[in-house]
This record gives C-alpha cells, sequence and structure tokens, in this order.
C-alpha cells in the first residue's frame, strides 16, 4: 500500500483539493533561508504544502533548512555532510574520525581539488536514505540538486525543481573573472555544472518558476520543453505587507545582494548611487547581505567616497527585514539576471515602490515600466540613476506604484497559489508512474468446429495459429509505450 493510500484509509480525510493527502519529500542540499533562495522556497513550500492538508518531511544538509513551527504534518530529516564551508572556517580539512564512508571521501577530494561536491554528495546520501524508506513516500520533490544519486529508483516519483541553470551563473562569473588562473579556478568550481545538464535530460518532470527560467533550461541543460512546468513563486504577503507605522527614512534605498557575486549587479547600484547623491545628498543605500572586504563593490564604494552611504546588513529576523524595506522610499533590484526574483516580490508586497533591471525574469515579476515598477537595462548605471533620482523626487508616483506592485503580487504571486500548483504536477507525476493494466485482447468470435479446417502438422514441426486482426490491434496498445521510452532514453 502507498503512503498516499495510507493516509487516505479510515479517518484519513481529504487534501484541499478534495483528494487523498500525499505524503512528500522535499530535499534541499542548501536550505538555510538566510543565505539563500532555495532556503526561502523551500521553507515556504513547505508551509503551504503542510496547510493544504499533506505530509511534508524536508530532508536537508548544512546549512539546514529552517520550517515554520506549528505544523504537525511538517516536519525536518538533517542529513549532514561534512559541512566543509561553514564559518568560521571554511575550507576546512576534517579530523580522521569524522569520516563515515566513501561518500566523505569524495566530498573532501573535490573540495581539496578546487571543485563544488555538494549536489552531488548530497544526492548520493538522499538515495541511500530514501531507499532505505521505500514506500514512504508517494512524491520526491527536489529541490535543484540534480545529482547523479537522484537518477534511477528513489522510491517514489521524482519532481524536480530547477529556479534557473547554473549555467547561467558559471558564464556571468567567468565574463567578470580576470586572468587565466580565475578563470581557471571559476570553471573547476563549476565543474558540477556537467552532472547537472546529464541529470537535469533524464528528468521525467521538471518544475521552474518563471517563462524566462523554462527557456533557459532549454537553451542551456537541453531538457526537452513539454517536461518543463513554470509553477510561480511568491512573496510571503502576510509577512510582507504595508504598514504605516513604519516611519519611511529620507533618502533610504535598500537592496538585498552579495556584494561579490556579479549576477546581482551591486557595483552597478553603487556607481549609480555617486550620481544620485549630485541631485539628492541625503541618498544612501542599506544592502541586505555580506559585505566582501575587497573586489569591484569595495572597490567602488571606496572610488566614489561612499563608505558614509553604504551600510550592509546581515543576519536579521524576518522581523527586521521587513521593517527595513517597508522603511525605504525605494527598494532596487540591480541583477543583471534573476531566474525569479523574489526580492522584487517581498519589496513590491509592502507596498515600497520598485526600481529593478530587465535582466532574465524580473519583468515576469515586477510588470511593466511606469504602472508597477521603474525598469531599467541591466548593467547600466545611467539608467539606474535616472531611475532612483526619479522615484526620491516624485512622492505621488512613488505611492501609485507602490500600490499597483502590492496589488499584483496578490493577485499573481502568493506561496499558497504556488503550493496549489506543485500539488497538481505531483499528482500528475504520480499519474504517469502507476503501472498500466495489461492491454485487453479482443475476445474472438466463436467459429463452429466444422467451419474450422483441419491442420495436420508435418512430423516435428509445432503448429502455430496465425493471429488474425482482433489479436494485431489488440496487442499494439502495449507495444508502443515501449517503443516510446527506448527513444527518450536514447535521446537523453
Amino acid at each position: 500500500m502507498t503512503a498516499e493510500a495510507m493516509e487516505a484509509g479510515p479517518g484519513g480525510g481529504a487534501a484541499a483539493d478534495g483528494e487523498p493527502p500525499l505524503s512528500i519529500a522535499l530535499l534541499t542540499y542548501k536550505g538555510n533561508p538566510f543565505c539563500g533562495g532555495q532556503g526561502v522556497y523551500v521553507r515556504h513550500l513547505s508551509r503551504e504544502l503542510a496547510r493544504l492538508g499533506h505530509r511534508v518531511e524536508v530532508i536537508g544538509s548544512q546549512p539546514y533548512p529552517v520550517l515554520d513551527e506549528g505544523l504537525p504534518d511538517l516536519s525536518l530529516t538533517e542529513l549532514p555532510s561534512l559541512d566543509l564551508y561553514r564559518q568560521p572556517d571554511p575550507f576546512r580539512t576534517p579530523a580522521r574520525d569524522e569520516y563515515r564512508d566513501w561518500i566523505d571521501a569524495v566530498e573532501v577530494g573535490t573540495m581539496w581539488t578546487g571543485g563544488f561536491p555538494e549536489p552531488l554528495t548530497f544526492s548520493l546520501r538522499a538515495r541511500r536514505h530514501l531507499r532505505a524508506r521505500q514506500g514512504e513516500f508517494d512524491v520526491v520533490h527536489d529541490n535543484q540538486t540534480l545529482g547523479y544519486g537522484l537518477l534511477g529508483d528513489v522510491g517514489a516519483p521524482l519532481v524536480t525543481t530547477i529556479h534557473h541553470p547554473i549555467t547561467v551563473d558559471r558564464k556571468l562569473e567567468l565574463d567578470a573573472a580576470e586572468g587565466w588562473k580565475r578563470r581557471a579556478s571559476v570553471r573547476r568550481w563549476y565543474a558540477f555544472t556537467r552532472m547537472q545538464k546529464r541529470v537535469a535530460r533524464r528528468l521525467p518532470s521538471v518544475l521552474t518558476v518563471s517563462g524566462t527560467s523554462r527557456q533557459e533550461i532549454v537553451e542551456h541543460l537541453r531538457v526537452e520543453r513539454d517536461r518543463i512546468h513554470v509553477v510561480h513563486i511568491g512573496a510571503d504577503t502576510d509577512l510582507f505587507s504595508p504598514d504605516p507605522s513604519v516611519p519611511q527614512v529620507p533618502g533610504r534605498i535598500v537592496t538585498t545582494s552579495s556584494a561579490d557575486v556579479p549576477l546581482k549587479g551591486l557595483v552597478f547600484l553603487v556607481e549609480a548611487l555617486a550620481k544620485v547623491r549630485a541631485e539628492h545628498p541625503g541618498a544612501h543605500l542599506v544592502v541586505v547581505g555580506r559585505r566582501a572586504e575587497d573586489g569591484p563593490v569595495a572597490q567602488a564604494i571606496e572610488r566614489f567616497g561612499l563608505d558614509g552611504a553604504v551600510e550592509f546588513v546581515k543576519g536579521i529576523s524576518d522581523a527586521e527585514l521587513v521593517d527595513l524595506v517597508r522603511s525605504a522610499e525605494v527598494a532596487c533590484v540591480p541583477s543583471l539576471y534573476e531566474g525569479f526574483s523574489l526580492p522584487a516580490a517581498e519589496a513590491m508586497a509592502t507596498g515600497t515602490p520598485l526600481v529593478a533591471t530587465t535582466g532574465g525574469a524580473i519583468p515576469e515579476v515586477a510588470g511593466t515600466d511606469g504602472e508597477t515598477c521603474l525598469a531599467v537595462p541591466p548593467g547600466d548605471s545611467g539608467a539606474l540613476a535616472a531611475a532612483l533620482s526619479r522615484l526620491l523626487g516624485d512622492a505621488p508616483l512613488r505611492a501609485r506604484l507602490g500600490a499597483a506592485g502590492r496589488a499584483r503580487v496578490l493577485e499573481r504571486f502568493t506561496w499558497a497559489r504556488a503550493a496549489e500548483g506543485t500539488v497538481a504536477h505531483y499528482r500528475a507525476a504520480i499519474a504517469l508512474s502507476a503501472p498500466r493494466p495489461p492491454a485487453r485482447r479482443a475476445t474472438p468470435a466463436v467459429t463452429p468446429a466444422a467451419a474450422v479446417p483441419a491442420v495436420v502438422p508435418e512430423p516435428g514441426r509445432a503448429v502455430v495459429p496465425d493471429a488474425g486482426p482482433a489479436d494485431t490491434e489488440a496487442q499494439t496498445p502495449a507495444t508502443e509505450p515501449v517503443a516510446a521510452n527506448r527513444e527518450s532514453r536514447a535521446t537523453c
């Protein structure tokens, strides 16, 4: 009996869609919501899936996911790695007694040679864990691990979310790298993307968060388009909401970014701020993220004399983050590329007016220039400065864009809608993986014995009756899927 059938037994009830509740294994190799979008995705999706009536077990590695409390059908299973990148000793060498098996040796060896092992090693540990619990889950949902370990039988139908191809990050970092040594280091670090390409092409069902990401997955990973389904994610609109009691700080611009990641475009925002301050001397930037002590952003801050005008904050609570966004006159997303852009959706949900680039899927979230945001080309500090200056100097425009932005998020981008769409694809994957009943053979008409000519076999030969038309037609549906599957495997 499947987990779904057991849950739907006497007294099991039904989920919000009227169907039996599902038992879901949600995998994430990096799940802390304070250090990346994958953790945000797992936290909010798992909560909403549980609210819909499903049992959700998040299986994750360090940094471990942080889940919402108070939901009895939501739990966390820790699947520890060697945690080689933890602070304050990243790239550490484990002690001899820390090694448990050959997967640990692969993890350390890959790190020592400049690679990033976590997607592969987590997938191998997850496969072992899931196989040991065969039959406990109705569906396994992988959050962008794309490791070899998840190919083959993992005990339940597999659905995979790809937020965007990491090959995009690789290209942008290579473009920004200076010198052959740095470029060689970037190539080695992103070597795991070769594995992710191979795995992605063999997945039966892929979810992604935007139409732009879908196209990128087709182009970069060569996944067949009809295997990819868009389910928009969104903001926690209960948490990220307007609050007039929070005072706005004049000239405050807020952004969420990692200073040392070229993809986030922070260096262009710093350059834009220097230009904005010529017209608005009180303009200043608060960056939610870690400050890099060296690199293009640090150099730009020093070059333009912005030490007192750029502040970095990290490790703040959800409530502190929301109040920070509410306090800003303008929110900004300067990224060169985003597969979705949660910061844009969250800022809009608070009613804070947004300036955003048109990089990647950002326009799908932010909407039309002049209606729900001000949109500028990615990598253009002059255009960014002009849009920021315009909003800082126009209070009615800020109010109009802020209200329109929140309305857009409420209509299109909520976690409840994301969970509902995800469950629909879970059920489709389960239905596709269900064993098909054998094809029914047509019942031949009864022929009088006198009308059947006697067949006298020759010595040493068996009699094989000819298959009539009915027999041929009955066998066709059973053989077509086999041929289709063979063709599909050949193209992987």
